[in-house]
C-alpha cells in the first residue's frame, strides 16, 4: 500500500515527525537523539536533559570506534605453515617474503598469500614423436619440480604449470628429433634424459616462473604397436650381443692375468739362468785364478793332478772298461753293461771291440798309455790346454 493514498486524510509516512510531502531519508540528528534516549534510559535512570544526551553520544561513538579497531586488529592475524612462504603485497606492490610462523598484517593495507615451497610436484607428458632417422616412437616422461621463488611463481606468469608442461613437451620433441630410434629406445635413454633436462632448463629460464626442476625420468619409450614384434626381436639380438661382449671381456680378464703370470715366470727363469751362468763363469774364473799360482809354482804336479781329476770325472760316468795292454797296441774293451744286464747292445750303443781287430784299434786314453800319447798330453797342457 502506498504512503499517500489518493483522497486519503491520514498520511502513511513511516517517519512520524516529518511532513507528508517529504520523501527523503530520516534526519540523522533525530536518529542519534532516539539512540541517546535509549542509552540514557539504561545508564542514566531515565533522566532527560541536553547534557546527558551529549555525553551518551560521545560514549557510544568511542565504544564503536574501539570495537572497530579491535575487529580490524584481530583480522590482521595470520599463520604461515612450516612448509610455506608468504608473499606480502603492500598496496599491491611486493614488500617481502614472510617466513613460517604467526604474523600480523594491517588489513586493507597488506595482503599475504602463502605458497608451498617444499613439496615436490610431478607432471607427466607423452606423445608420438619423430626421430632423426624418420621413425615414430612413443615416449612418456615425468618431470618433478618445486617452487623456489613464490613471488615469481604467483605474478610473473599466469599459469606456471602450463608453461612448464609446454616447455617440457617442446624440449622432449627437440631432443628426440635429433636422435635415432635405436638410441632413444635402447642404450641412449640416459642421454635423452640429460639432454632434455638441459634443454628444458634453458627454455623456462627466461620466463622466470619461480620453478626448479628436481628430476626428469623417461618412464616409457617404445615403437608403435604395428612394429613392436620386429623391434622386440631386434632388442633381443642387441641384448645377446651385449651378453656375448660381456662374456668375452670376462674371459679376457680371466686369461690375461694367467698369461702375464707365465710371462713373468719365464722372465724370472731367464734371469735365474743368466745369473747362474754368470756365477758359474765367475766361479770358474776364480778357481782358475786360484790354480794359476800353484801351476806356476809346480807345473808338472799341477798338470798331472788336473789330468787325473778330469779323467776320473769322465770315466766315473761311463759303464765301459778300457784295458791298455803294455805288450802291444791293442785296446781291450769289457762291455760291463752286457755282463750286468745281459741285454743286447743297441745299434747306437757301444759295440764290442775285438782285441785282434786292426780296424777297430783306438788310441789308449787310460793311465799307463804309450809314451807318445803321454807326450802329446804334456804338450797340450804346456800350451794352455789348446791343441
Amino acid at each position: 500500500m502506498a504512503w499517500h493514498e489518493p483522497g486519503g486524510k491520514k498520511p502513511n509516512d513511516p517517519w512520524k515527525g516529518k511532513q507528508s510531502g517529504n520523501q527523503g531519508p530520516p534526519d540523522l540528528d533525530e536518529v542519534l537523539s532516539n539512540l541517546s534516549k535509549k542509552l540514557g534510559g539504561k545508564f542514566g535512570g531515565g533522566r532527560r536533559g541536553g547534557g546527558n544526551d551529549s555525553e551518551v553520544m560521545k560514549f557510544g561513538g568511542g565504544l564503536a570506534v574501539i570495537i572497530a579497531v579491535l575487529v580490524w586488529g584481530f583480522s590482521g592475524l595470520y599463520t604461515v605453515r612450516e612448509a610455506e612462504l608468504g608473499v606480502k603485497l603492500r598496496f599491491g606492490e611486493f614488500s617481502e617474503n614472510v617466513q613460517p610462523g604467526l604474523h600480523w598484517k594491517p588489513t586493507f593495507i597488506d595482503e599475504v598469500t602463502p605458497v608451498d615451497v617444499r613439496s615436490v610436484s610431478s607432471m607427466p607428458t607423452s606423445g608420438f614423436m619423430l626421430t632423426k632417422d624418420e621413425n615414430v616412437v612413443r615416449i612418456e616422461m615425468d618431470v618433478q619440480y618445486r617452487i623456489t621463488d613464490p613471488y615469481r611463481y604467483l605474478y610473473n606468469v599466469m599459469n606456471p604449470e602450463d608453461t612448464l608442461l609446454q616447455a617440457m613437451d617442446s624440449a622432449l620433441r627437440y631432443v628426440v628429433g635429433h636422435n635415432t630410434m635405436d638410441n632413444v629406445l635402447t642404450s641412449g635413454r640416459e642421454q635423452v634424459r640429460a639432454e632434455t633436462w638441459e634443454e628444458l632448463a634453458s627454455i623456462i629460464e627466461p620466463y622466470e616462473t619461480g620453478l626448479e626442476i628436481i628430476d626428469l625420468n623417461v618412464q616409457l619409450a617404445r615403437p608403435p604397436e604395428e612394429v613392436k614384434d620386429a623391434f622386440d626381436d631386434a632388442i633381443a639380438a642387441q641384448e645377446d650381443e651385449e651378453r656375448f661382449v660381456r662374456e668375452a671381456e670376462a674371459y679376457a680378464r680371466e686369461v690375461e692375468p694367467q698369461a702375464r703370470g707365465r710371462v713373468k715366470r719365464i722372465l724370472e727363469d731367464a734371469n735365474a739362468y743368466k745369473q747362474k751362468k754368470v756365477l758359474d763363469a765367475q766361479g770358474d774364473v776364480a778357481r782358475f785364478n786360484q790354480i794359476l799360482p800353484e801351476y806356476k809354482a809346480q807345473p808338472e804336479v799341477t798338470r798331472k793332478r788336473l789330468y787325473l781329476e778330469t779323467i776320473e770325472q769322465v770315466y766315473g760316468n761311463s759303464n765301459k772298461v778300457l784295458v791298455d795292454v803294455e805288450s802291444g797296441n791293442n785296446l781291450m774293451y769289457l762291455p760291463l753293461d752286457r755282463m750286468t744286464k745281459g741285454a743286447p747292445q743297441s745299434a747306437t750303443g757301444n759295440s764290442f771291440i775285438e782285441p785282434n781287430s786292426r780296424s777297430n784299434q783306438r788310441a789308449p786314453v787310460g793311465v799307463g798309455s804309450s809314451p807318445n800319447s803321454s807326450r802329446e798330453r804334456t804338450d797340450r797342457f804346456n800350451n794352455g790346454g789348446r791343441n
